[in-house]
Formats: structure tokens, sequence, C-alpha cells
């Protein structure tokens, strides 16, 4: 009875302790859709606090390591590469953390395979030596979890910006993401990705749709309107 106890009081504690972090990550996608770089990086702050005080949490790891990565995103967005690059790089960091700690988690490896494709953008030629962690990282995603969009949409983005002669491409990408939306239709980041890479293969109409869909599932994301603005119809 008494082990029984422990046990819970166990669980209770990491709850509380994890709670913040977890509230944080509304937070964290509400800066990401504003793109609000400078409210993400209070926010990362904070978040680089609680994984240096619990440094064998993978949780705590993990999401400092999706803080960082939605800071490249939105840097990559406004053609900051080196901002992007800095941001992937510190979060490569916490989600190989992440990773030792808990190998099983499809999660952690799909976030990983993400930070070492946001580091591309910046240097192409770094494409070889991330370009294989992002491929690596986020097939083992997807074999822990085949049913999960955010995995194939993670390799259709790699892909995307892993030039073909790395093995990527964006007809590469648009089958990957296609099947991210199979998975998962809701997926507003899955439409606007969608979007980016049908607009790059010419086929604008459709591009635009996609767009416009993404809009509807979440109005707030900034880069998925400024992304339709410049698309044209045909």
């Amino acid at each position: 009875m008494t082990r029984k106890r422990d046990k819970l009081k166990g669980m209770l504690r990491c709850f509380l302790y994890l709670l913040p972090v977890a509230l944080a990550a509304g937070d964290l996608e509400k800066a990401r859709d504003a793109q609000d770089r400078a409210a993400l990086a209070r926010l990362i702050e904070g978040l680089s606090g609680k994984a240096k005080a619990a440094p064998q949490n993978a949780a705590a790891q993990y999401q400092l390591a999706y803080a960082n990565s939605l800071l490249a995103e939105v840097a990559i967005e406004q053609r900051d590469k080196a901002a992007g690059k800095s941001a992937a790089e510190t979060g490569i960091a916490a989600a190989e953390k992440a990773v030792a700690l808990d190998g099983k988690n499809s999660e952690y490896h799909r976030l990983l395979g993400t930070l070492c494709g946001q580091v591309i953008p910046a240097n192409v030629l770094a494409g070889l030596k991330y370009g294989r962690c992002a491929l690596e990282s986020v097939n083992k995603a997807i074999e822990l979890n085949p049913k999960s969009g955010d995995n194939y949409l993670a390799r259709g983005v790699g892909n995307y910006y892993l030039p073909e002669s790395f093995g990527g491409g964006v007809n590469k990408a648009i089958g990957d993401i296609e099947k991210a939306i199979q998975l998962n239709p809701k997926s507003s980041d899955a439409h606007v990705w969608y979007g980016v890479a049908l607009r790059k293969a010419n086929r604008n109409a459709e591009a635009r749709k996609a767009f416009e869909t993404a809009l509807k599932l979440n109005p707030a994301r900034v880069w998925a309107k400024q992304q339709l603005d410049k698309t044209p119809a045909q």
C-alpha cells in the first residue's frame, strides 16, 4: 500500500511539474501563428530553465526543442535564415537529449528530424549532414507511429528543403504531405505546406485552395495568409 501511495505521489509531482510546460505549448503556437519572435524568445527562456533543472526529464527537453523549432520556423518564414539555423541547432541539442532519454517516443524522433531539416535552408551544403539526420529521424518516427500525419508532414517538409541531388525534391514532398492530410485532414500546417509545395511545382490554382483551407482551419496563421496573397490565381 505504501509503495502504491509513493508511486501516486511521484506521478502527481511529475504532473504538477509539467503542467506549466503543457500550458506553455498553446502560447508557443499562438506566438508562432502571429510570427512573434520576441514572445517565442521569452517562452524559450523559461523552458530553458526548466530543461536545465531537469536534465533527465525527456518531456522538458522535448518542450525546449519544440519551442526552438517554432522559432526557427518563424525565422525561416521571415527569410532570416541565420536566425533559423541558430534556433534549430539549439533545438537539436535538446531533441537529442529527449531521444536519448526515451528512444521509443515517435514524436521525439519527428521533432529531431524537423530541426535537422530546418538547418538546411541556411546552408544547402549542410544538406548532406543534416539531411541524413532529418531523413533517418523522421523515418524512425514513422516506423514507431505510421498513423501520425505529423510524421509524414515532417518528412514532406524535409524533402521540400532537401535538393533532389540529396534525395529530396518537391515531388517527394507533395507525396508525403498528401499522406499527412489523408491521416489528419484538419491539420492547418499540412494544408499550408501542401500549398507551398504545389506552388513550387507550378500548380498555383491548387496551391491557393490549399492555403484557403489552411486559413479556414487556423485563421490566426499569418504565414498562411502571406502565402495566399503571393500566389497567382493561375
